[in-house]
Parts: structure tokens; sequence; C-alpha cells
């Protein structure tokens, strides 16, 4: 292990940063490989372009007519770019995404060959439905599943092959990807959404959902990340100390971007413009060696797919330059772990930004009645939020380091936290002329001004509101945006249904719209209150403050993911129609069995990294050490006592800290045996957090302690120093 690391460490001190030479603008390379808007119209007929058109924009069904001459257009522009085979791509619950390459060749019978793709492939393509996590709704006798093509979603190229983006179904049709429920919700929220916003503007026809992701990730050599075990096969370091320097003097967030880094970020810029991710931001994020990048909003389905798209990119273009890019939420102790914050909003088919302000108070109105709608969803269905980013590695992030805690809690700022107390204190029923005029005016009409200075964050909040959106923070860096997105836009949509029915009713019952819609927003704010939080959200107090209010404090992911079965959350899915009771319980099964999984790992590789070096390495020294206290004892027999004192209380320190690893590590293959034999999946992940998780903290405590033992005794860079990690 010493000549591994120290071949490493030699390696990247000598690597030099590869030369990336940007022949085209960015602008130019956008979409170069992407069956665009204006490639559709380049190689499709008329009709076939205005279909696919429709049904990215309006919903509507493809004919199947017009299937042969999209699949013909799409070969026909791939082969122009030196395309040799495709696939449907798409993204099952693994949390990677999924593909089989087949060619466009077919043999003739007069053994010549020809390229062909015809309309049925591209619609539908049958994968093995058991072979991937499907819950128990499909056995292994059952494997068929069938992938279809997503026609809302653009078609790319990488390398020779054609990209279809695609949905992953059972064939009894239960949906074993993140993309149907997504497309569901986005149905659902855009019906409810377009309804409501019928209020305000009679020519909105559509809502879309928006996303603008955030991804986070770590950068590490891929040399040394080589001669880490446990980076290997968890992501993530499991036993070592900190490095005296970590982020304590904040020089790494927004500082120089380092050569070899700049020119992996530029290699990945060229590469995401050319699938038409519109990546635009790239800066250092707070700790050693982690970064970030942004892209521009999209339409929600498209931003989820090229998020788990560029996430693929990332390992591939890293290789190129000898990096590892790690996922994981927390790779490193003691430093920030790593989110993907979800920016999130509406727009109407009309250029409107629903949580976006106008210059008007109708425009304010529409905002307000958008944005309180929203505060109220995520109210009454915030612990749905809780258990979409539930997941082991987002244990070890939530609550520390500026990721938000556990507890669901909406952040708005003091602004519109003040027109929320105006908008509470509404009368009841049918208002005074001089009443609307002061609402209209003096409260909703000074909205944009007031929102001018209110774009801060608080990087405390899981949910906070950042001047014309929601930013969810508190999801994990490695996670698929389409878990996320698919609740909040549920839970919005269940939400705008139960507004619009209020006010009709009290329209129906003699009020005004506008009445209406001031009273039902009223008591809103009212029900409300509890999640809207402005403080520190590490704070102690916080969590007092929260249990008052009876918001819950779910830490662990066995705890969140037992919410998913409440039949409170079960009836919001069947209602929206974006999941069934029995795809909900699959999914769950899913998850609660990956969380089991993943620390099942762990605990694997741990009991070998402790059995095969850190014991041994601990005990090479301390042979060491005994020779050196015989040695001294043959030389001063009467006071070596007292000359070996310190040698010989390293010697027992060590000794104990061995025993309490070895005893530790012998209960933690008993209880991952036990774990493992627990067939209740709920019971199951509960096993482990509370039987098998706190022995890592017992083994990592006695391994660190091991080798601050040697570096406070000044033991050479050996052979046997080198064994102990270095976290």
């Amino acid at each position: 292990m010493s000549t591994l690391r120290f071949k490493a460490l030699e390696k990247t001190v000598n690597k030099q940063a590869e030369k990336i030479v940007i022949e085209e603008r960015l602008s130019v390379l956008f979409n170069q490989n992407v069956f665009s808007h204006d490639t559709m119209r380049e190689y499709l007929p008329k009709p076939a372009f205005k279909a696919i058109i429709s049904a990215k924009e309006k919903g509507t069904k493809i004919p199947r007519e017009f299937a042969d001459q999209v699949a013909s257009a799409m070969k026909d522009w791939a082969i122009s770019k030196g395309v040799t085979h495709f696939t449907h791509w798409f993204q099952p619950l693994t949390g990677t995404t999924a593909e089989k390459h087949d060619s466009f060749f077919r043999p003739t019978e007069d053994g010549r060959a020809i390229d062909t793709f015809e309309g049925s492939t591209l619609i539908q393509q049958e994968p093995d439905a058991s072979s991937f996590p499907n819950g128990g709704i499909r056995n292994t006798f059952e494997a068929r599943g069938y992938t279809a093509w997503d026609p809302t979603s653009t078609a790319f190229i990488i390398g020779t092959t054609l990209f279809i983006p695609s949905v992953f179904i059972s064939y009894t049709g239960e949906t074993l990807d993140y993309k149907v429920p997504l497309l569901r919700a986005l149905q659902a929220v855009d019906d409810a959404a377009t309804d409501v916003a019928k209020f305000f503007d009679k020519n909105v026809t559509k809502v879309q959902s928006t996303l603008g992701w955030e991804q986070e990730y770590f950068l590490v050599d891929l040399n040394l990340y080589n001669s880490r075990p446990d980076l290997q096969m968890t992501g993530r370091t499991l036993v070592g100390h900190s490095p005296a320097k970590g982020q304590q003097l904040d020089d790494h967030y927004f500082g120089a971007i380092p050569m070899r880094v700049m020119a992996y970020m530029q290699d990945l810029e060229v590469e995401s413009m050319k699938l038409g991710i519109p990546i635009t931001t790239r800066h250092n994020e707070v700790a050693p060696n982690q970064f970030e990048c942004a892209p521009m909003f999209e339409e929600a389905n498209q931003a989820v797919d090229h998020n788990s798209l560029l996430m693929d990119l990332m390992g591939r273009i890293a290789k190129k330059h000898d990096f590892k890019v790690l996922l994981h939420e927390k790779p490193f102790a003691g430093v920030n772990g790593s989110g993907k914050h979800n920016n999130w909003s509406l727009s109407t088919d009309t250029g409107e930004n629903l949580l976006s302000p106008g210059k008007n108070p109708k425009k304010n109105l529409q905002f307000l009645t958008f944005f309180v709608n929203t505060i109220k969803a995520v109210s009454e269905y915030g612990d749905m939020l809780r258990s979409a980013i539930a997941e082991a590695g987002n244990d070890h992030r939530l609550g520390a380091n500026e990721a938000p805690p556990a507890i669901i809690s909406i952040f708005i700022g003091s602004q519109l936290t003040t027109v929320l107390d105006e908008l509470e204190k509404v009368r009841e029923g049918k208002l005074s002329p001089e009443e609307k005029t002061e609402l209209k005016l003096n409260v909703v009409g000074k909205i944009p001004e007031i929102l001018l200075d209110n774009t801060d964050r608080n990087r405390t909040s899981p949910f906070a509101f950042t001047g014309n959106k929601f930013e969810i923070r508190a999801v994990g860096s490695s996670a698929n945006c389409a878990e996320t997105m698919t609740v909040i836009n549920t839970i919005v949509a269940q939400q705008l249904k139960d507004f619009k029915k209020e006010v009709d009713a009290l329209v129906e019952g003699g009020l005004s719209k506008d009445e209406a819609i001031f009273n039902v927003l009223r008591e809103y704010v009212k029900s409300s209150r509890n999640i809207l939080f402005e403080g520190d959200g590490y704070s102690d107090n916080w969590v007092e403050l929260a249990e008052e209010r009876g918001l819950n404090n779910y830490k662990t992911t066995p705890e969140a993911l037992k919410l998913e079965l409440n039949p409170k959350y079960i009836e919001i899915y069947e209602k929206t129609g974006v999941l069934s009771a029995r795809e909900v319980e699959a999914r769950n099964e899913i998850k609660l069995e990956k969380y089991s999984t993943k620390i099942s790992i762990e605990a694997n590789v741990l009991v070998d990294l402790v059995l095969s070096q850190i014991i041994p390495a601990a005990v090479t020294y301390q042979n060491v050490l005994v020779k050196n206290v015989k040695g001294l004892k043959d030389i001063f027999a009467d006071e070596f006592k007292d000359l070996a004192k310190n040698q010989i209380d390293i010697i027992r320190a060590i000794s104990t800290h061995i025993n309490a690893i070895k005893a530790a590590t012998d209960k933690l293959v008993i209880e991952t045996k036990a774990a493992s034999e627990v067939s209740n999946h709920q019971k199951q992940a509960e096993y482990y957090g509370a039987n098998v998780k706190p022995l890592f903290d017992i083994i990592r405590y006695n391994s660190d302690e091991l080798e601050e033992l040697i570096d406070n005794n000044l033991w050479p860079l050996t052979k046997y120093r080198e064994m102990l990690f270095t976290r």
C-alpha cells in the first residue's frame, strides 16, 4: 500500500494540465450534437415536425404514421455525423442511467447490407424488467419491460451512438424509472396551474415547471483515488483523521481555479454545449477540491435529463484528465459535503414567471397566489419532500456546513413576511372600497419594489424563496433531480386544485373573484405560519421551536422513508395520477433496500481495511516500540522504566485501541449478518441504522486515535505510516 501511495503522489505532483483548444464560441457549439428544433425542421416533413412540436409544447400524442418519418430523419441526421448505433437512454431506479446499443446495420437477402431505423424501433424497445430494481413488481420469470421514446426530450449523440431519451415501464404498465412519475407530475401541475392562471390571464393555455440545478462535486486525482479502497468501493473515506488544513481559512471558495481543474471544466463545458446542456457557471466551492457548475433554467423534464447526462459526462471527461469525480454527498469528513440545489418555478406559455412579481397589482396578486399556494403545499406535505431527499449519503450531510437540516421549513425573507402579515389582516368576506384600495396599492402594489432587496439566501433553509423561484437546497449531489421535482410538482398541483375549488365556491356565494382569492389566501397564510422560519436552522433553539410548532425532524433515511407509506401521501399521488399505491410501495422497497445495501457494503469494506491494513500497521509500529524498549532495558537495566515511559505508554495505548477496534469489528461482522437476514425492508434499514452504523464510529474513533498517536510521536513517514489513511 505504501508503494502504491508514494507512486500515486509522485504521478500527481508531476501531472500537467491538459491543453484545451476551443475552436468555436460556445454559442456556436450549442446543440451541435442534438436533434434540436432547427435540426428537426431541416430533416422532417412539415406534418411530422408539427406533430413533434405539438407533443413537446401541448402534450399531444404523435400519430403513429409519423413514427417512420421521424425515425428515418433521426437516422439520416445521425449517420451524417458518423453515428453507427442507437440506444433508448433511460433512468431506472438504480440511480444511474441505462443504455443498450443496437446497430443501424442490417444484412439483406442478396448478401449486401443497409442502414435502417424503423418507427416501431424508435417508439419502443424491450429490456429485461426483472434485472432492474422494481420493488417486487416484476418477478425474475416475468422479465418483460419496455422502454418508450419520450418526444418531449431531445435526442442527442455521444461518440458514434444516437441516444433517444425514453421512459421505462413494466409489461403490466407500472413505472420502473424516474421519468414517468415526473412526466405525470408535470402534466398535473400544468393542468392545475393553468386553471388558476386563467383567473389573471385568459390567454394562458399551458404552464411549465422550470428547473435550474446547481451541481456540486469533488475532483480527486485518479492515482490517489486508486490508492483508496474505501473511496473506490463506497465513494467516501471510511477511516483516517482529517488534515491539519481543511476549509478553516475560507480560502478555496470562489478562489482561482487550479489549472488542471480549469482544463477539465473547459472540456466539460464544450461537450455539454454540444449536447445542449446550457452550462453558464463554474467556480470553486467551499471545501478543498470541491467545485460547482450550473446551467440556465430549462423546462423541468429536459433539465432533469440534462443533469443525469451531465453526471455521466463528468465521469467520462474526468478520466481524460486523470481525475475521478466524487458525487457522494459526504466523501470527506471535516469539510463541506456536496448538494444539488434545485431552483424551481412555474412559467406560462404567455411568457410569465408565476413566481415573479409584476408591475401592477393584478400581476402581483397572481404572484401572491402561486407564492402562498406553494407555501401551503409544503406546509401540508413537507414530509414528502423530506422523504424525497432521504438517502444514505445525504444522512452524513444534512444539518451542517451550509447543508440544511432535516426539518423542512421555508425561508421567504423579512419583506415578504411583512406582506403576508398584511395579507393575514384581510377582512373575511366582502371588502370595502377603501380596503380594496389599501390592499392593492399599499400591500400588493409595492411588492416589486420590496423584492429588489429580497434575493438573499438562508443557507440553513431547505426550501428558500430567492426572488423569483424557490430553491430546494436539501437535495443530495448524487440524486436524480426527478425525485424532488416529482414531489414538488405533485403537491403544488394538488394544492392549486384545492385552491381553485375554494375560490370558485366563494365566487358562487357572491364574492368577487379578487375578494375570493384574498379570503382563501388569508386562511392559507394563517394555517401555514408554522413552516415559515427566518433564523438559523442549525441552532438548538430551532430544533426546540420546530418541535413546539409540530414540525417533524426525521434525521435518518429509514425514519424519513417510513413516511412514504402514510395513506395521506399515497392518496395525493393517486388523486393526481402520478403514482399508484402499488408503485409507491415498490419504490419505497427499492429505496430501503438500497440504503441497507450501501451500509452493508461500507461495513464489509471497513472490516477489510481494519483487518488487512489498520491493525497490521499499528502492530508493526508497536513492535518497533517494543524492540526499542527491550534495547533500553538491556542498556539501562536500573533506570530503563523512566527512560522508556513514553514508549510504554504508547504501546499500552496502541493495545487498547487495537482491542477496541477488533471488538467492534467482530461485532460489526455479526450485526451486518444479522441485519442481512431481516426480511422486512423497513425493519432491515432500521436495524442497519441502529446497530451497524454506530460501530463505524467506534472503529473510526479508535483508528483516528492510533494515527494521532503516531503523528504526535513523530513516527517517520515510512511504509507503516503510509498504511494508515489520511481522510
